[in-house]
């Protein structure tokens, strides 16, 4: 039984044919994973682009007709902070495309000097890269969220978040972790409950 690939939805910003029709040629081979390559041709096209179109990760040239250099990572990153970026550059803008690593992409891919396996390498590990640290700061946002002073309401056990609204303590668990409730009865109140019904019954 053929196992199904598994597919990587790519968005390009390159204005450079033959680099494309490489880079589309690279990942064509690969078996494991079926790569759906979409490209701009500019940066203001890529960016609107992008607000439209599905895709699990960003590889842009520095180098664009309508942008040039770190500007253009900083302008697809302040955009799309969430999304994995990897930038393409030559080996005269090396330098910038540590930068732009140093800003937040996830790495950089030299032209010309990558193989088709090492560019499936690349984005693959990006991605998870990008997933990795997406799930740590979701943990250490529910640890903050979890520390210091929780203020209380001593009659009705409701907590107030920090916006000064006031949740049940599930509602606010369940906001600020990834906890999940499930509800029984104590032994303690199983016996309050059976003593208040047999009460009742003696009247």
């Amino acid at each position: 039984m053929e196992t199904e690939r598994k597919k990587i939805d790519v968005f390009l910003i390159e204005d450079s044919e033959d680099d494309y029709a490489l880079l589309s040629r690279s990942l064509a081979k690969e078996d494991a994973v079926f790569f759906e390559v979409k490209r701009a041709e500019s940066l203001a096209s890529g960016l609107s682009r992008l607000r439209l179109e599905p895709h699990d990760i960003i590889l842009a040239d520095l180098n664009l007709p309508d942008c040039s250099g770190l500007d253009t990572f900083t302008k697809i990153h302040t955009n799309f902070p969430n999304d994995p970026i990897v930038v393409l550059s030559g080996l005269s803008s090396e330098n910038i495309a540590l930068q732009a690593m140093h800003e937040g992409a996830q790495d950089y891919v030299i032209k010309g000097q990558i193989s088709g396996k090492g560019l499936v390498r690349v984005i693959r590990y990006a991605i998870e890269r990008h997933q990795l640290v997406a799930r740590l700061e979701k943990s250490l946002k529910e640890i903050k969220a979890l520390r210091g002073l929780l203020p209380i309401c001593a009659w009705c056990k409701n907590i107030r978040d920090d916006k000064g609204y006031w949740k049940k303590v599930e509602a606010y668990l369940s906001e600020n972790t990834d906890v999940v409730f499930t509800h029984g009865i104590c032994p303690e109140c199983a016996e309050k409950i059976r003593s208040q019904q047999l009460k009742q019954t003696e009247k």
